[in-house]
């Protein structure tokens, strides 16, 4: 498979013996790196910065909250902020997020994730 970026955060994935193309927006990994986070145990919730915040009180979900996606021709970059629960190894959830996240990406766009970083935002009591 060759990757080939498009315009505006599209990135189409090329495979001589298909029919057709897959295009795949930055958006929907930053939600698939969202989803997979939050499934850790010991994850309380993204964090993301004030606007989100009051976009969330406003009864709209933004499922890529705290999660910025570089996705360049052969790699992908994650980073991500999160609030932890009290009671928790924040190096070993940590990591366990990283892991979670880089399989969730590769398996579903076929994407190769160079990078996973984590930013501990806060702790949930």
């Amino acid at each position: 498979m060759a990757k080939e970026a498009e315009k505006l955060g599209n990135y189409k994935i090329l495979d001589e013996r298909s029919i057709g193309e897959v295009k795949i927006a930055d958006e929907v990994i930053a939600i698939i790196a969202g989803l997979a986070a939050t499934e850790v145990e010991g994850v309380a919730s993204m964090a993301g910065n004030i606007t989100n915040e009051l976009v969330g009180k406003l009864g709209k979900k933004n499922l890529t909250k705290g999660v910025k996606v570089d996705v360049c021709p052969e790699s992908v970059v994650v980073d991500m902020a999160l609030n932890m629960k009290y009671g928790y190894n924040i190096p070993k959830t940590s990591e366990l997020v990283q892991d979670k996240v880089k399989s969730a990406i590769e398996n579903m766009t076929g994407l190769k994730v160079a990078e996973v970083n984590v930013r501990i935002a806060g702790v949930i009591l």
